[in-house]
C-alpha cells in the first residue's frame, strides 16, 4: 500500500513521494510549500524564506550576504547597502539613502551627489561659495536650502574644515545665463548676510568656479589645448587677476598658487600635469576629471561681485576657445577688458581700476 503525503494526505497516483525535512511530500505540495534559495540552491519552507518573493533565501545566506533597508524594508545585498556611520549603523537601500542625504542639511566634506545640469550647455559653471562667522548651523543651512531650492534642486551645503564657524554652499552645474536669471543668488546672499555670515570680510573664504571640461571640446586633445591657454592667461595676466581676486599674494600662495610663466601654453599645461605645485591648491585646479576649477577668487556675499566673477570666468573661456596661441600671446589686458560687456563685470573692473574707462567708487564687500 502506497504511503500518503504528509501535507495533503493524498496518495499520489503516479509520482513517488519526495522526502523533505523529515516529511514525505507529493510533488504538488513540495512545489506549493517550498522554494529554492536563490543564493545557494538549497530547498526551504516558504514560511522560512528570509528573502522575498523575487529573491528567496535561506536564513544562512541572508545572514551572510543580504540585509534589509531600515527605511523601506527592501531586500538588498550587503555589498549594495549604505550605512550612515552613526551609532545605529543601520542599512539603507540606494533610493532611501539618496532621500536621506537630501534631507540632511549639512553634508560632510566628501559628499558629491550626481550633478543636475541647468540650462543648455555645454558650458556649465558650478560655484563653491564659503561663508563664515555665523555657525555651522543646521537651522541656518535649512533656511538657505529652502530659499535656494524652492523651484529646483539648485544647491547643497557641506562642512568645510578650513572655515572657523561656517558653511560651504555648492551649486549644481548651471549655464551663465541660468546663474544670472534663474538661480536666486540675490535673495540667497541677502539671507546669509542677515544671518550674520560674511565671506570677503571673514578672510577664510574662497569663491571657486568649476567649468565643465566638455565646454572646451569633444576630445581630450581639444580640451587640453583650451586648458593650456587658460593656464597661460592666468600667468600672463597674473597681476590683473590678483587685483580682481581681492586675495593677498600670501593667500594665493597657500590656496591658489600659480604654476609659473612659460613661453608656450602647452609648456605650462605639461608642467601642471606633472603635479609640480600644490595639488588642488592651485589657481587652476586640474585634478577633477569632469571640470576645471578656478580657485583664485576671494569669497563675497555681494551679488554684483559674484556675478562679475562668473562673467569673467566666461570671458576667459571665450579667449581660450576662440584665440590661437599666438593671438593670446599678443593680447593685452586693455584689449581683453574693452571686450567685456556684461554690466556687473564692467562695473567691477572699473571699481578695481582694471577697465579702460574712468574708475567708479566701489561698494563695500561682505
Amino acid at each position: 500500500m502506497k504511503q500518503a503525503c504528509d501535507s495533503c494526505g493524498r496518495v499520489p497516483a503516479e509520482a513517488a513521494l519526495i522526502p523533505f525535512d523529515g516529511q514525505l511530500l507529493c510533488p504538488a505540495c513540495l512545489e506549493q510549500a517550498t522554494t529554492l534559495c536563490s543564493h545557494c540552491g538549497s530547498r526551504i519552507w516558504n514560511e522560512e524564506n528570509a528573502g522575498d518573493s523575487q529573491t528567496p533565501l535561506c536564513q544562512r545566506c541572508y545572514d551572510r550576504c543580504y540585509t534589509s533597508c531600515v527605511q523601506c524594508g527592501r531586500l538588498i545585498r550587503e555589498t549594495d547597502a549604505f550605512y550612515p556611520g552613526d551609532d545605529t549603523d543601520e542599512p539603507y537601500c540606494q533610493n532611501c539613502w539618496t532621500r536621506r542625504e537630501q534631507d540632511v542639511a549639512i553634508h560632510d566634506y566628501y559628499f558629491k551627489p550626481d550633478p543636475i545640469f541647468y540650462g543648455i550647455g555645454p558650458r556649465y559653471f558650478g560655484v563653491e561659495l564659503e561663508i563664515d562667522g555665523a555657525g555651522e548651523d543646521r537651522s541656518n543651512a535649512r533656511q538657505l536650502l529652502e530659499l535656494a531650492n524652492r523651484s529646483a534642486q539648485h544647491i547643497y551645503i557641506k562642512h568645510d574644515g578650513s572655515l572657523d564657524d561656517g558653511l560651504e554652499i555648492v551649486t549644481h552645474p548651471m549655464t551663465l545665463s541660468y546663474h544670472e536669471t534663474q538661480m536666486p543668488w540675490s535673495s540667497l546672499l541677502s539671507a546669509a548676510r542677515a544671518m550674520g555670515y560674511t565671506s570677503h570680510q571673514a578672510r577664510t573664504c574662497g569663491l571657486h568656479v568649476h567649468v565643465s571640461r566638455e565646454a572646451f571640446g569633444e576630445t581630450e586633445e581639444k580640451q587640453d589645448a583650451v586648458i593650456a591657454r587658460i593656464l597661460y592667461f592666468f600667468e600672463k595676466f597674473w597681476d590683473e587677476l590678483l587685483k580682481f581676486s581681492r586675495r593677498t599674494p600670501r593667500q594665493l600662495e597657500r590656496w591658489a598658487a600659480r604654476y609659473g610663466y612659460k613661453e608656450q601654453p602647452r609648456d605650462i599645461l605639461e608642467h601642471a600635469k606633472k603635479g609640480c605645485h600644490g595639488g588642488r591648491y592651485t589657481c587652476v585646479n586640474l585634478q577633477n576629471p569632469d571640470t576645471v576649477e578656478l580657485r583664485i577668487f576671494r569669497g563675497s556675499l555681494r551679488y554684483s561681485t559674484l556675478m562679475a566673477t562668473l562673467q569673467l570666468a566666461d570671458r576667459i573661456c571665450d579667449a581660450a576657445l576662440y584665440l590661437s596661441d599666438q593671438e593670446l600671446k599678443t593680447l593685452s589686458w586693455t584689449t581683453f577688458a574693452a571686450g567685456c560687456q556684461a554690466p556687473e563685470l564692467v562695473r567691477y573692473l572699473k571699481e578695481r581700476r582694471l577697465y579702460v574707462n574712468d574708475p567708479v567708487d566701489a561698494e563695500e564687500e561682505v
